[in-house]
Parts: structure tokens; C-alpha cells; sequence
């Protein structure tokens, strides 16, 4: 094994991978296809491009995203570095100037003299195995070339590269109204672990009438064949007719509402989405419709009120693997420990996310050149709690953004939610500086 080591893709991901390996002083070859191709999303040049939003998100640590902001300071993050200093007012966000922040990463990347820039289609100029007797991270994002996705899907035998994500809203568990709420499976078969939310007429075609007319997000003309082939979203279904809910994901047969001992007009379904059983997936709840639409229409269910949303449904172009069958917590690959993946295509969704995982992936692959040990960062942190949550068991896996659903519950039962994340962010903190001399 030659002593350097590979990582595939300059975006968030990657460029911060290839930031904590140069550091530890170790040569990076970084392979980025820009610009000799660019994806159907891309069009600037320069490394750690922002396509969408240029919000990062809250930077307050009640804010399970400005906690994790916080975690990567500490951990000296180039990109939180770069994204402070080219920041713009937003509020209590970060935000960032999109050019200036691409333009300091790409500088602070192409100044260091232990990376070498390679601008070539991995999968199509080079092939992916050439790579693979060297320690390698892939880092190449939700729009992976069709190359490479091809190779990828052969290392990883074909386990489920999805090109599309169709993600329901996931909510917390305590946040659901048990006054309306129930455990039950259809016909009372099965080991009762759905959740499940009656509605009656008229609460149906109140909640039906303003889903067919809420707002939804403009998709990009790519994006829009595969997903409507792929999985049909709620509010298109529901301008169908209105009882296509009824006779598709709402469809109350089977049910008996314990309050009237009647079989409800329509029924939510909420499936457990982790393994503590704190997270619940709205079941069938794909959709198009605008983060607020979202809270505002599907609150209107009944037992959803006060309800907590820690993702919103989201339907776009994604490319991403079973991670939770392929990965470990240092999102190294299971089957060649040469490899290891970071960004999107983990399962972690989101700007911040994707740089965390990149540091993981960059610490742990130095480690591994060097001899030393895996850093597994603690659950308590927000970095550790992702890493775990897309290494870990999980038959309906989907990709997952930062929230205070994934950490592990405090001892003590807080009923005020702003003081309930301060202690979680206090906890985390204190987990970290715990750890980072072995980092």
C-alpha cells in the first residue's frame, strides 16, 4: 500500500476528508471530475459548490444543526471555518456567500502541498478499482455519476443505490397525542408496532382539502421522470380523487378506533424509524409540498398537533447505499476496509451532516494508514449519533439530517423542550472534550 491516500469527490464531504487527512500530514490524491464533466446540478468550477440553499442551517445549540456546527468547530472543520468567515446575515442562521465560501475552500485545498487536485470521471477515465489497493474515500455526493454509480453498485452487490429519495416525515415519538393515538397492525395481526391515527370525516376532508392545495417545491427537470416513476407523492395521489388516500396509504380497513369502537373514515399509519423507539415515519407520506406546508398540514391529523417534526418529507435526485448493512461507525466499508464512503451517499442528509461525515471518514482513514485505532466518536455528540444512526440495523433506512431524536435520552424526564436540548447540547459538549485528546 503506497502511502497516500485516495478520496473521490471535492464537495462538502470530501474536501473536509482531505482536509483531516493533510493535516495528520499524509499525501491526498483528490479526484473531482469538475470541470471536465459536471453533473446535471452543477455549473461552477470550484470545489465544495453549493447548489441549493445557502443556509447552514441554526447556530444555536438548542439547535440540534448548531450543536453540530459547535462539535465541528471544536474539532477544527475547514469547511465550518470557511463558511464562519464568509458568512452573511441570516438571522440565527449561518449562511454564506455560496461563491466566496467555494472559492476558500477550493484555495485553502489546492494551497496545501499535501494534495495533489486530479480533475477526472472516476468510473469513466479511471476506473474505480484502479484505486482500490489504496486506502480510498468516496465522497461523491447525492448526483454520482452514472459511471461510478454502476461501480458502486458492484462493490457494494447491488444492495439498494437508490437514484431517488422518497422520504416520508419522520416525528417524535413523545410529541404524539396517546389520547387519539394507538398501537395496532391491520386485523390485530402482527406484533402491534405500528402507530396509528384515526380520522373522521370531517377531519379527513379538512386535512384532504388543504394538502390538494398546499405549496410544493419546484423540482429540477431531471430530477422529475425519475421520481414520479419511482414513487407517486401524496398530494398527487390525492388530486386523483378524493378517496385515493382512503383506498392507498390511508386506507382504514382493518382499524377499530378505541374511542367509538367504529372503524375510522381514514387512518395515518407512523412506523419506528430507529431502534430506541423515540422516531416514528409518517408511512406513505412522500411528498413535494414546502417544509412549512408540511408542518402546517400534516399537524392537522388528528394526534399531531403539538407534533415535532425532526425531517420533513423530501423527494429529489439522491444517490445513496444501504449504509447500514455496508458501513461501520467510522463509515468504513464492511466487506474491504480499504474503502470508506462519506457525504450523501452515506444516508446523512444535509450540508453539515455531509462535512461531519467527511471528517470521520478523513480521521479514520489517516488512522488506519497509520496503524492506529478507530475513532468512534461518543452517541452523546451529534457527530457520533449519525454515524451511528446509518451504521446501525434498520429495514426501512433512509438518509437523516441532524436532530435531537438521535441522541440518546437524558436520565432525567424535561418537559420543556429549549431546556431539555440546552442540557442534550451541555451533554454533548462535555462527551466531546472527553474525547478529543484520542482524536
Amino acid at each position: 500500500m503506497k502511502e497516500y491516500i485516495n478520496v473521490i469527490g471535492a464537495g462538502l464531504a470530501g474536501c473536509e476528508a482531505a482536509y483531516q487527512i493533510a493535516k495528520r500530514k499524509i499525501p491526498v490524491k483528490l479526484y473531482e471530475m469538475k470541470p471536465v464533466k459536471f453533473s446535471p446540478a452543477h455549473s461552477n468550477s470550484n470545489f465544495a459548490e453549493i447548489v441549493c440553499s445557502n443556509s447552514f442551517k441554526s447556530s444555536s445549540l438548542t439547535n440540534a444543526c448548531g450543536l453540530l456546527k459547535e462539535e465541528l468547530r471544536i474539532l477544527d472543520s475547514l469547511l465550518i471555518k470557511v463558511a464562519d468567515d464568509t458568512s452573511v446575515p441570516a438571522g440565527q442562521a449561518l449562511a454564506v456567500d455560496r461563491e466566496k465560501f467555494a472559492d476558500k475552500v477550493t484555495e485553502a485545498i489546492k494551497s496545501s502541498s499535501y494534495i495533489e487536485s486530479i480533475n477526472m470521471e472516476v468510473g469513466s477515465d479511471i476506473s474505480l478499482s484502479d484505486l482500490l489497493d489504496n486506502i480510498t474515500i468516496i465522497a461523491t455526493g447525492p448526483l454520482t455519476s452514472d459511471a461510478l454509480s454502476g461501480e458502486i453498485k458492484s462493490l457494494t452487490e447491488n444492495q439498494n443505490l437508490a437514484f431517488y429519495d422518497a422520504a416520508a416525515p419522520i416525528i417524535t415519538k413523545e410529541s404524539i397525542d396517546f389520547n387519539i393515538a394507538f398501537y395496532g397492525d391491520r386485523y390485530g395481526k402482527g406484533s402491534s408496532s405500528y402507530i396509528n391515527l384515526p380520522m373522521s370525516k370531517e377531519e379527513y376532508d379538512l386535512f384532504y382539502n388543504e394538502l390538494i392545495n398546499a405549496e410544493i417545491v419546484t423540482l429540477h427537470d431531471f430530477e422529475k421522470r425519475e421520481i414520479f416513476e419511482g414513487c407517486m407523492p401524496l398530494e398527487i395521489m390525492a388530486k386523483r380523487g378524493e378517496d385515493t388516500l382512503r383506498f392507498g396509504p390511508l386506507k382504514p380497513v382493518g382499524f377499530t378506533d378505541p374511542r367509538t369502537q367504529k372503524r375510522p373514515y381514514a387512518i395515518v399509519q407512523l412506523r419506528q424509524d430507529n431502534k430506541e423507539g423515540t422516531l416514528y415515519n409518517m408511512v406513505g407520506f412522500q411528498t413535494n409540498l414546502k417544509f412549512g406546508e408540511q408542518k402546517r398540514v400534516f399537524s392537522l391529523i388528528p394526534g399531531l398537533k403539538n407534533a415535532e417534526f425532526i425531517r420533513y418529507g423530501v423527494m429529489h435526485r439522491n444517490t445513496y447505499i444501504n449504509s447500514p448493512e455496508l458501513l461501520d461507525e467510522t463509515y468504513n466499508f464492511k466487506k474491504c476496509h480499504n474503502i470508506y464512503f462519506a457525504g450523501q451517499i452515506t444516508g446523512v442528509e444535509g450540508y453539515v451532516e455531509s462535512i461531519s461525515s467527511g471528517m470521520v471518514a478523513g480521521i479514520n482513514a489517516t488512522n488506519r494508514l497509520l496503524g492506529k485505532k478507530d475513532v468512534i466518536l461518543p452517541k452523546e455528540t451529534v457527530i457520533g449519533a449519525l454515524a451511528a444512526y446509518i451504521s446501525s440495523p434498520n429495514e426501512h433506512f433512509s438518509p437523516m439530517n441532524a436532530n435531537f431524536g438521535i441522541l440518546p435520552e437524558l436520565h432525567e424526564k424535561i418537559r420543556d423542550k429549549q431546556e431539555r436540548y440546552k442540557k442534550l447540547a451541555d451533554r454533548a459538549i462535555d462527551a466531546l472534550n472527553e474525547k478529543i485528546s484520542e482524536i
